[in-house]
């Protein structure tokens, strides 16, 4: 059922939602916390399937201040298409600021006055071209060829988002972090936390999350992956220094961004002007609104990102489980932190059984876990869009003793 809340934020307008790429929509009532981009590197790094990546840089920045313990630190695990820009603004010129500005701040349910906030790139970032992203991924440059690993970049797995997160904050004197947030991909990175360094992380709280990549998930995702790859200009992943495969790359990325938004939505915003649309009615080659406006956001995205950056983020997710265990029972066991599980009611990509199931599985163990539906009405996209009706849980699980 569809309550008044829903309705209330579906009037924020599905074209808002199409000009950003997997959900990112920040807050625009909030006041400006500037923040800067830094960089950390680390040396000859192995990956989870026994991959050597040398030289491997990541960006990352902060909020708040790290106290004299260096015991209030919150990470926060940025989603699929996401960076480390999760609040503030790098100047006041920018128009935008990070896409959980509404709930990261002074005052806020990860609340700058408390805690110090950090947030990094990951391992592989698809936002690679943008000068306020510092990654180690496919297009970054092999030193023992001097050209762009393409294809040749090891496979790498949630857990080596994790592991190169670690360095960063063992580089920082952090040993033991007040709590792990982070939505859709960001809530795999925070479980993983929990169970690999289960010491460190005395509280997880994921958004829109499982426990697994699941079949419909991986061969959803699949999908996207399919779409860059049948672009002849991918060319087998070598393409750099060439035409980019923007055309497959623009169809992966409205693949991406239809998955994560309700049916409600789309129909709220495009239905009746559907029923009047004379186009597809005359010509097999006309295409209706909805998918044109789509289509024409998500090629503007794709200009923006790397499509190697991309399938290796794929595969990374179809990789997941917590732990990278062989049973999800496995790899929950080694957790001791408390956890907050945020589903949202009408996702499709992640649906709320996937969650139960990992509730339930986390319950049987006798782990401290607490589930809480988020009710909003965009489906995957509640996770940015709807997450300031959870500020108070938020907030409260994190001031938990």
């Amino acid at each position: 059922m569809i309550n008044s809340l829903t309705l209330k934020l579906s009037s924020i307008g599905l074209k808002c939602f199409i000009c950003s790429f997997l959900f990112y929509i920040p807050s625009v009532f909030s006041d400006t916390l500037i923040t800067t981009k830094q960089r950390f590197t680390m040396e000859n790094y192995e990956t989870f399937y026994g991959g050597t990546i040398p030289n491997i840089e990541i960006g990352w920045e902060s909020y708040g201040t790290l106290n004299a313990k260096k015991d209030n630190a919150i990470l926060i695990t940025h989603f699929f298409s996401g960076t480390s820009h999760a609040a503030g603004k790098y100047s006041e010129d920018d128009k935008k600021p990070g896409y959980w500005d509404s709930i990261i701040g002074p005052g806020k349910s990860i609340d700058t006055n408390k805690y110090y906030v950090i947030s990094s790139d990951t391992l592989i970032n698809a936002n690679v071209k943008s000068p306020n992203v510092y990654t180690t991924g496919p297009s970054s440059i092999d030193p023992k060829t001097n050209k762009p690993y393409g294809l040749t970049f090891p496979i790498v797995t949630i857990r080596d988002f994790v592991n190169v997160q670690h360095a960063l904050l063992e580089s920082l004197s952090i040993k033991k972090l007040h709590a792990v947030v982070g939505a859709s991909m960001g809530s795999f990175q925070a479980l993983e936390w929990a169970s690999a360094y289960p010491d460190m992380v005395p509280r997880a709280i994921a958004v829109v999350t499982t426990g697994e990549a699941n079949s419909y998930l991986i061969a959803e995702t699949e999908q996207w992956a399919n779409a860059i790859k049948s672009d002849p200009l991918w060319n087998g992943g070598d393409y750099y220094g060439k035409a980019e495969p923007i055309d497959g790359l623009t169809n992966a990325i409205a693949s991406i961004n239809l998955a994560g938004i309700s049916g409600f939505i789309l129909d709220r915003q495009y239905k009746e002007k559907m029923n009047d649309e004379l186009g597809p009615r005359k010509s097999i080659l006309s295409s209706f609104s909805l998918y044109g406006e789509i289509e024409k956001k998500s090629r503007e995205k794709a200009r923006r990102l790397d499509a190697n950056s991309v399938l290796y983020l794929i595969r990374a997710n179809q990789l997941y489980r917590v732990g990278q265990a062989k049973t999800l029972a496995e790899g929950i066991r080694p957790i001791k932190a408390k956890i907050l599980l945020l589903p949202s009611k009408h996702d499709v990509l992640i649906p709320g059984h996937t969650t139960q199931a990992l509730y339930t599985k986390l319950l049987m163990q006798n782990k401290q876990v607490t589930y809480d539906e988020i009710l909003g009405p965009w489906g995957h996209a509640d996770a940015f869009l709807a997450i300031g009706t959870k500020k108070d849980a938020i907030r409260n699980f994190l001031e938990d003793k």
